[in-house]
């Protein structure tokens, strides 16, 4: 059987391997959203996020609309993902930008909301 001492260095290391296995964000998650890292660490890829950014940019419009700030950095953010999902040029990329653009400009108009492109 191993000594006290023994069984603690065990357990420290174990401590050590968990914490340095969860990372940076360790300390920041409560127990719930540990629980939901670790279920994001094995997803692959963009899609989902950039699905749940468009989710929230239909919502941000329909509760929000006069929030132009927000909706603008969520469309750059969408973009951002996009292109980085797709790796556009930068050709691609400023189209992008123009048609989101077009889109927003196209739904703020009939809403009513003022556009600041």
């Amino acid at each position: 059987m191993a000594s006290p001492v023994a069984r603690k260095g065990k357990s420290n290391a174990k401590a050590k391997q968990n914490s340095a296995k969860r990372g940076l964000y360790s300390r920041a998650l409560d127990e719930a959203e540990s629980l939901d890292f670790e279920l994001a660490r094995g997803v692959e890829g963009i899609d989902d996020e950039i699905a749940l950014l468009r989710v929230k940019i239909k919502s941000l419009l329909e509760k929000d609309p006069e929030n132009v700030k927000l909706i603008m950095a969520a469309t750059n953010a969408l973009a951002r993902l996009v292109m980085t999902r797709y790796r556009i040029s930068a050709d691609q990329k400023n189209a992008l930008s123009s048609a989101i653009g077009n889109v927003l400009q196209g739904l703020a108009i009939p809403l009513g909301i003022k556009y600041l492109p």
